[in-house]
């Protein structure tokens, strides 16, 4: 019998991610393009990435106890880190999200 998850990554492997933000503001859309690019670029195939627009859903900020925009929120591997800001700056985004490129195999 095949496993059925064997193509999927390990736990500590895997990071989901909620970026919160204010609709389509400029500091928003340039968070979530920055936020994009460092997923593509550096955990390609193991990440999740939800938006969640406050504007739509403001009973949302209350779960991750968000307080400004744009947020991240690293729900997954844990413990859950936040980030704020337009994530320009990607070494403050891999420290702070505690992401570290796939090792050369």
């Amino acid at each position: 019998m095949a496993d059925e998850f064997a193509d999927l990554p390990a736990a500590n492997d895997y990071y989901d991610l909620i970026l919160y933000v204010a609709g389509q503001t400029p500091k928003s859309v340039t968070a979530f393009a920055n936020l994009k690019r460092i997923c593509e670029e550096h955990l390609e195939g193991r990440y999740k990435l939800q938006i969640v627009d406050l504007h739509k859903h403001p009973e949302l900020a209350k779960e991750h106890q968000i307080f400004a925009l744009p947020t991240v929120v690293r729900k997954v591997p844990t413990p859950m880190r936040k980030l704020i800001g337009d994530l320009s700056n990607t070494d403050k985004v891999l420290v702070g999200m505690d992401i570290r490129t796939r090792s050369p195999e």
